[in-house]
């Protein structure tokens, strides 16, 4: 019945009125021709033709009050109840059923009521009324100008469809400051106390692990909360135990020859310490047991005992010698042993000799005092003197003052027979200095 009236009405004002000649329609003071309009409010839509001029006057002649917050959308935008309605052109592509004879469809103006709703926002004894048209409760909020943090709560949700009457609870956070693993965290947090927070927050805690305030500290604004992370580890170490090195004689083995028989292995000692770890930082650390992982081998080294006389063709002579070995040689003389002229002591050997020419010096833990030598270039020496400086395998050459000969080099040095009794023998020289390659 109510669309057969609605299509009446409309064939009534589109084929009577003008035959009536009422083409124009006085409204409000100011005449307009009559248009189209479909109007959507309160969950219902209307098609009507009217001559009102503003927004206001049409919804008033449609029997529709506007409160202050409702929205107006004409054609889709929001327009102010007082400002004139907009003019459009008829469209070969109907809107509506309403057609003219010509074949276009008559223009038909879209009007949109958005009606506001009123929320309730609880916050703690206070209660605020919004009146809004937002969609969600999120939305509301935002236009009514409140600001508020993520980690506030809003029950319900920020998503949910406002409705008439809804009632919105907010619980607002306050701000903390979060020092853990060497880092600041500042945020906020609605729980009860520091525990809660930090669980909110994401930081566990765990084993031995210092929190400042405790846990159960009631959580205010500002407040500054510190984790300290303690650990307690077992550490390993190992510990080198060096091999000795031992010289075994062997008297079918030539003199200055020499054999590994055993090669040396490290030892280990292997020790458990305590370790208590202060936010990533090694803090205190305590023994708590140590041993011998693996035993250190020494090292065995067999050395030659056995003396060859063998002869050497020299200049002067074949000589015949027991042992010989490389060393550097230098040279001297009185004038540049040290001494000045004036000590009782110039020119005197160590062996109270009067220094000259075929005077060796060297050290007496390689080559015995009192024997003989020959180096090829220099001749056959006499050793009868030592030196500060003369060291290992080291010979300083003697010289008169007025003949002196610089040496510097490596060279071949012969001990003559015959050899020294073999407890007055050092068997193992010693390796300095190293000869060049």
């Amino acid at each position: 019945m109510r669309l057969v009236a609605t299509i009446a009405a409309l064939w009534f004002f589109f084929n009577i009125m003008p035959g009536l000649g009422i083409e124009n329609v006085v409204f409000s003071g100011t005449a307009l021709p009559p248009r189209w309009v479909q109007i959507k409010a309160d969950g219902q839509e209307q098609i009507i033709r009217s001559t009102a001029p503003t927004v206001r006057d049409l919804l008033h002649s449609a029997g529709i009050r506007l409160r202050p917050q409702d929205i107006v959308l004409v054609q889709q935008t929001p327009f102010p109840p007082d400002a004139t309605l907009p003019r459009i052109e008829p469209t070969p592509t109907p809107p509506s059923p309403i057609w003219h004879g010509n074949g276009t469809a008559a223009p038909l103006l879209h009007v949109d009521v958005h009606r506001a709703v009123t929320l309730y926002l609880h916050e703690g004894n206070n209660v605020q009324q919004i009146e809004t048209t937002a969609t969600t409760v999120g939305d509301a909020l935002h236009k009514a100008g409140i600001s508020f943090f993520p980690q506030d709560e809003i029950r319900p949700p920020l998503h949910t469809l406002t409705s008439d009457g809804l009632h919105v609870f907010w619980r607002r956070s306050v701000p903390i400051t979060i020092y853990a693993d060497q880092k600041m965290i500042m945020t906020r947090s609605i729980q009860p106390n520091v525990g809660a927070a930090l669980s909110q927050a994401g930081m566990a805690i765990m084993g031995m692990d210092v929190v400042s305030p405790t846990l159960d500290t009631p959580l205010t604004a500002g407040i500054v909360i510190r984790v300290q992370r303690i650990q307690e580890k077992i550490k390993l170490e190992d510990e080198i135990i060096p091999y000795k090195t031992i010289y075994v004689p062997d008297d079918k083995m030539l003199i200055d020859r020499k054999q590994v028989r055993q090669p040396g292995v490290v030892g280990i000692k292997r020790k458990r310490y305590r370790v208590r770890v202060v936010d990533g930082i090694e803090a205190e650390r305590r023994l708590e047991d140590q041993w011998v992982a693996q035993e250190p081998v020494d090292k065995e080294i067999a050395y030659g005992r056995k003396i060859v006389l063998q002869t050497l063709d020299t200049p002067a002579g074949p000589i015949t010698y027991w042992r010989h070995f490389r060393v550097l040689a230098t040279s001297y003389s009185a004038a540049t042993s040290g001494k000045k002229r004036s000590h009782p002591e110039y020119g005197i050997t160590y062996l109270g000799w009067h220094m000259r020419h075929g005077i060796v010096a060297v050290d007496p833990r390689v080559i015995k005092l009192g024997s003989k030598i020959y180096v090829p270039g220099y001749g056959i020496g006499d050793v009868g003197d030592t030196g500060g400086k003369i060291l290992g395998r080291h010979i300083d050459l003697g010289y008169d003052e007025d003949n002196i000969v610089l040496w510097y080099r490596w060279t071949d040095v012969y001990l003559l027979a015959p050899p020294p009794p073999i407890s007055q023998i050092n068997w193992i020289l010693p390796n300095w200095p190293r000869p060049p390659r």
